[in-house]
């Protein structure tokens, strides 16, 4: 088991600087939803590859920040979420065990589909000076997709791992897959792989 975040969250407060932020978005649930049952195997699929990518890029500085739904309790706050899910056998515990926050990770709240709206999440990147974002989440076709619609609007470069965020079905995920890289510009490719799109964006903007 992990050591324990302390109480009040991350020991400084102090932002880092990260002009790439790994987000993960909803990945800490209770799967306790109409259609959780559906999403629970793909979620911890894409939980796995997730932490994989989470340790690679940890090891390049890369901050993170965790954006969570609250599932309308506004009395709770996240780490009382972490610990309840850390408790749950099955896809829900096992997904809280893979990708249990560390201290220095920053963690946001968000009250409806997109990482955006009415949160924080905005203020937090222009502080530590972000211009690329990794998603990675839950569902693929809902909080993904208008996290990473939001995103786009802010000009940021968006790199998806596709097998770094699930849907309910194989269907909606490609079809949400298909729009973020058609419309919104996103880089879908694989966690193993180099975001190629997100570099050519990158060069391309700097010429």
């Amino acid at each position: 088991m992990p050591a324990p975040l302390p109480p009040n969250g991350p020991a400084s407060t102090r932002l880092p600087a990260s002009e790439r932020v790994l987000l993960l978005v909803d990945f800490i649930n209770p799967l306790n939803f109409p259609g959780g049952e559906q999403l629970a195997p793909a979620a911890l699929e894409a939980a796995r590859a997730t932490a994989g990518l989470k340790e690679r890029l940890a090891g390049e500085g890369v901050a993170v920040i965790y954006a969570n739904d609250n599932y309308g309790v506004w009395q709770s706050d996240f780490h009382s979420l972490v610990s309840a899910c850390l408790g749950m056998e099955g896809p829900a515990g096992e997904i809280a065990r893979l990708l249990y926050p560390q201290a220095q990770d920053l963690t946001i709240l968000k009250p409806r589909h997109s990482a955006f709206f009415a949160s924080p999440l905005d203020l937090l990147l222009t502080e530590m000076r972000a211009r690329e974002l990794v998603i990675c989440g839950l569902a693929t076709d809902i909080c993904v997709q208008m996290t990473a619609m939001d995103a786009f609007l802010r000009e940021y470069r968006v790199w998806a791992p596709a097998d770094c965020n699930a849907a309910e079905s194989r269907e909606a995920k490609e079809a949400a897959l298909a729009y973020m890289a058609d419309i919104l510009k996103c880089d879908t490719a694989p966690s193993s792989g180099a975001p190629k799109g997100v570099r050519r964006a990158a060069r391309k903007r700097a010429a």
